[in-house]
């Protein structure tokens, strides 16, 4: 769901949008968390799964999808995310497909100097270390992939600095408030730092990991009684 960059400015990617850092401004002193790796040891894109969460708190990207009963035909659903544990930037943004989000809205936030919608993106200045902040918005991510099965695809999911990809978390629930659907696996499979599990018309998934993430959530229709 991610923008393509600019090359104007710097910046660091994270989550389902590109958060930047603006041209020519020194990082400051709790910034420097980034660089807790050495040079040689930075991701450059690779997905790697971590079984083992990192010592310090990394950027924890909170979803909550609610599958509609007309999202089958239309392809929209409704999207509540939250971006917690934020690095520190005097001017960033997140930024969304254009063409795949609609009625945008900031419902909450904490340690952001300003915060305002902009189009497909979320504006940002003065944001302190371990800021967060939460919005709302319709997005068209559930496709329909033949007769009778449809994929919520998100992402892609990463944080990014420069050349360099760190740890990040992602947690996900889906309520499937479209009776007719089931949910039939994942795309990655469950594995060791990536996490599925159904309960009572809800799918979640957890993932730490370093890299670029991409999830699918295969559905199928099924006869309702």
């Amino acid at each position: 769901m991610a923008r393509a960059a600019s090359p104007s400015r710097n910046r660091l990617t994270i989550g389902l949008g590109l958060l930047w850092l603006a041209p020519g401004l020194a990082l400051a002193s709790n910034e420097e968390d980034l660089f807790w790796k050495s040079i040689d040891q930075v991701n450059e894109g690779e997905l790697r799964f971590l079984t083992q969460a990192p010592d310090k708190p990394v950027h924890h990207l909170r979803n909550s999808i609610r599958i509609l009963p007309d999202s089958p035909t239309t392809g929209w659903v409704k999207l509540e995310q939250c971006h917690e544990h934020l690095d520190a930037f005097p001017r960033s943004q997140i930024v969304y497909n254009a063409d795949r989000i609609r009625r945008l809205a900031i419902t909450r936030r904490q340690g952001i100097g300003q915060a305002w919608v902009e189009g497909p993106s979320i504006q940002l200045r003065d944001t302190g270390k371990g800021a967060s902040i939460c919005i709302r918005a319709e997005t068209r991510a559930l496709e329909s992939a033949d007769a009778g099965h449809f994929t919520l695809r998100n992402g892609p999911y990463m944080r990014r600095f420069l050349d360099g990809f760190y740890p990040m978390r992602v947690s996900m629930t889906v309520r499937v408030g479209a009776k007719s659907l089931r949910y039939t696996g994942s795309m990655p499979h469950a594995q060791p730092g990536f996490r599925v599990w159904q309960e009572p018309g809800e799918v979640h998934y957890e993932a730490v990991f370093e890299g670029i993430l991409n999830t699918a959530l295969q559905f199928e229709r099924v006869n309702q009684p």
